[in-house]
């Protein structure tokens, strides 16, 4: 499909921002990055925090919104359906299902109640739709969540500039570490904006990833039935 170079962008900006300001919000559960919530359910089992439950539920229910996002997409192409302007659709109806429940029921004392775990599994299943949607229809943007790999490939690009690269393979290498910088700081950029934002608004800082969204959609440009088999 065609992308509109600002797309992938506006996705790293919202991972960086919902995984920083839901850790905040929600008592150290990761809605992006949901491997990472592992060690903090070790920790909340040493420190006596709560939020296990909802830590326990991040994973399954990423991959069950995973699941969900593959088959409508199938489901979609049989019908003759836009893919991703669907796919962003539900993702931005759920981050406004989850700004209201953040906003209605927050902020969240206990982070295994049952409104903070709805608002977190909203957020964990939003960014689910996200990376199945990054995965198979941005595949030559780099991740817009995972920045370890990222990071590791853009360091091991700068030590290929430092030694020399052959003229054939320059451009290439210098196309994909700009990509991938970009990336990274718009990650950071997200991350750094929902940790200002949840100090001094609150749950009121969960009506940006709605905004966020809403930009996504607007700047995706439909390609179906251009769409990938994958």
């Amino acid at each position: 499909m065609a992308e509109k170079p600002l797309l992938p962008t506006i996705l790293s900006v919202m991972a960086g921002y919902v995984d920083t300001a839901g850790f905040l919000a929600l008592h150290g559960l990761f809605t992006a990055h949901v491997t990472g919530n592992f060690v903090t359910i070790g920790a909340a089992l040493v420190n006596g925090s709560s939020g296990i439950i909802a830590k326990l539920l991040a994973l399954p229910v990423f991959c069950v919104f995973v699941i969900g996002a593959r088959l409508l997409r199938y489901q979609l192409m049989a019908r003759g359906q836009p893919v991703v302007r669907s796919l962003l659709a539900i993702k931005l109806a759920m981050f406004l299902v989850a700004m209201v429940l953040a906003i209605r029921y927050g902020p969240f004392p206990q982070g295994d109640s049952l409104a903070a775990t709805m608002t977190g599994m909203t957020l964990v299943g939003a960014m689910a739709i996200q990376n199945a949607l990054h995965r198979v229809h941005l595949t030559s943007a780099p991740p817009s969540t995972l920045m370890t790999g990222t990071t590791t490939q853009i360091m091991l690009d700068v030590a290929d500039r430092i030694r020399g690269v052959p003229g054939d393979q320059k451009a290439a290498l210098d196309a994909r570490l700009g990509k991938m910088t970009v990336a990274v700081l718009a990650f950071a950029i997200g991350c750094a904006a929902g940790a200002v934002l949840y100090a001094f608004g609150g749950m009121w800082c969960f009506a940006v990833p709605p905004v966020l969204a809403l930009a996504a959609l607007i700047r995706h440009a439909d390609a179906a039935p251009a769409v990938t088999s994958q």
